[in-house]
């Protein structure tokens, strides 16, 4: 009988120290805790992360991280720019990974610190669905069911989603995806391949809509507070 295989899953959180949208943004004070915290504590409660690793920049950042019990990678000024992408630093953790802690990685969660509504719950169902589906890349998305999208170029308005001549009814609209920048899971070989989050067999996991708030203005806080206070309002409800 085969030995069923232990995959080591690892979380990577790239968070630099610029933003001139809110300055300090992932270690601002959000509900009590810096921002960044928040999506360390998620993938430690996930059943199946072994790690988690911070990418920074920055000291400050990565000082919370490893107080958080986070493993910390000091990441290059000239891959923590305003034009930087965030391959450009996952493959940086990679090679760290790889280069000092001498580990092998089957699976890669990559989460963004600006959006903290997800829940750890949200994590572990969204690696059993890679897992289940044999993908190769997943991220998370929420369904818009009732958008009627438009564009605006070149000065002329075109419905995207719908046919504005031919409405129908709501019900019968296929429903479009938004990727919400949440979680995204992919294999090490597709990010060394493509240099890219996606390729391969591409999966989606569906989140709920009000999970799709991320900070990344100055507006964005008081809606994320919103809901996180209301999610931590309720289960203390429920505890009592």
């Amino acid at each position: 009988m085969k030995k069923k295989q232990i995959l080591n899953i690892v979380c990577i959180i790239p968070a630099r120290g610029g933003s001139k949208e809110i300055p300090g943004k992932n270690l601002m004070n959000f509900c009590g805790k810096p921002l960044i915290v928040w999506s360390i504590e998620q993938a430690k409660a996930s059943k199946y992360i072994k790690k988690i690793y911070v990418s920074s920049d920055d000291a400050k950042i990565l000082k919370v991280s490893g107080k958080a019990s986070a493993e910390i990678i000091k990441r290059p000024k000239k891959l923590a720019t305003d034009i930087s992408s965030s391959e450009q630093a996952l493959l940086h953790a990679m090679s760290y990974i790889k280069k000092f802690n001498k580990e092998t990685i089957d699976i890669i969660v990559f989460l963004q610190a600006t959006s903290p509504l997800r829940t750890s719950e949200d994590i572990d169902k969204a690696i059993k669905l890679f897992i289940s589906k044999k993908a190769d890349s997943l991220f998370s998305a929420a369904a818009l069911e009732d958008f009627c999208i438009w564009s605006n170029q070149d000065k002329k308005l075109t419905s995207l989603s719908y046919n504005y001549q031919n409405r129908g009814n709501r019900q019968n609209r296929q429903p479009l995806y938004l990727e919400n920048g949440s979680i995204y899971i992919f294999k090490p070989s597709i990010l060394e391949k493509f240099n890219n989050r996606f390729g391969g067999k591409i999966e989606m996991y569906i989140m709920d809509y009000w999970k799709s708030f991320e900070i990344d203005k100055l507006k964005d806080i008081e809606i994320c507070e919103y809901f996180m206070q209301k999610i931590f309002h309720t289960k203390k409800l429920l505890k009592k």
